[in-house]
């Protein structure tokens, strides 16, 4: 069941690379920042998306976002991606937190959490992620 809002974050891609043609395989590298659980958080982020035949794209991905107080979540996400008019790309998909925190996002540690990210043709990212219970 979809649970509450975990958090939204918002920023940009750094590195776009082409890994293969055939089928068309790019990786990206992201960072933003915002609110996970309530606590400002930065994040930084890679996923390797693959082109299916359909045009749609699978995408695979792993990163970390930190307080400023030192508390660390990392994630590992699977996505389906589709293009949308203006070069876009939106995913949908599912994140799987670990954390050693024991404050403030001792939460999401083995938790589950559905996302909607958001790439927009300058590089504008947009991520919001709901847990799933």
């Amino acid at each position: 069941m979809l649970g509450d809002k975990i958090g939204e974050v918002k920023g940009k891609v750094l590195l776009r690379r082409v890994i293969s043609v055939e089928p068309l395989t790019i990786e990206v590298t992201f960072e933003n920042s915002g609110e996970v659980l309530g606590v400002h958080t930065n994040s930084t982020g890679t996923y390797t998306s693959v082109q299916r035949s359909d045009g749609s794209f699978l995408g695979n991905g792993q990163g970390f976002f930190g307080t400023a107080d030192g508390e660390f979540v990392t994630w590992t996400g699977t996505a389906l991606g589709h293009v949308v008019p203006g070069l876009s790309i939106s995913y949908r998909g599912m994140l799987f937190f670990r954390t050693t925190s024991t404050k403030k996002l001792a939460r999401l540690n083995n938790a589950c959490g559905a996302f909607e990210f958001e790439v927009d043709a300058k590089g504008e990212t947009v991520t919001k992620m709901w847990e799933w219970k």
